[in-house]
Formats: C-alpha cells, sequence, structure tokens
C-alpha cells in the first residue's frame, strides 16, 4: 500500500498534514502528530502495516500491541477517504 498521489503531505511546527489535490474525492484537511508523520513518510513507498508498526516502535518508546492498534486505525481512517492504494 502507498499514498494515493491525489493527496499530499506536509509537516508544519510538529503537525503533520494530509491535503487532497483537486482529482481526490475527499476535500479537507486532515491534521496529526509527529506519528501520523512517520506513517505519512512510510506511505510515501509501497510498504506493509507491519513495517510501518516497525518502523515506529524504532522511532518511539511504547507498546507494540497499542502501536499497531493506532496504526491499524490511522490507515483505515486514510483508506476512508480514499488516501492510500493498495
Amino acid at each position: 500500500m502507498k499514498l494515493n498521489p491525489d493527496y499530499l503531505t506536509h509537516t508544519m511546527d510538529g503537525a503533520a498534514l494530509v491535503v487532497p489535490t483537486a482529482e481526490a474525492s475527499f476535500h479537507g484537511l486532515v491534521k496529526g502528530n509527529k506519528t501520523l508523520g512517520v506513517i505519512l513518510e512510510c506511505l510515501e513507498h509501497d510498504t506493509t502495516e507491519q513495517e510501518i508498526v516497525d518502523r515506529l516502535c524504532e522511532r518511539f518508546d511504547g507498546d507494540r500491541a497499542e502501536i499497531a492498534q493506532d496504526v491499524a486505525d490511522v490507515i483505515t481512517k486514510l483508506r476512508g477517504i480514499g488516501a492510500i492504494d493498495d
């Protein structure tokens, strides 16, 4: 899976943003923290959910199961707005 090219990402003041282009079906803005920023970095290239979890576990302290659940939640939300290509 990877980020749909109809969506752009931007990081500003520690916040990660997902911005749809005119071609996207979603019209809004998604804002998140550094964790979302890492997830979006991973989605710049074809990746798996497990690889994203591994990367977050390398960068942040936390329970692996909680991190995996957070990643699953974010992926579900991004899929829901059409921001992820499988």
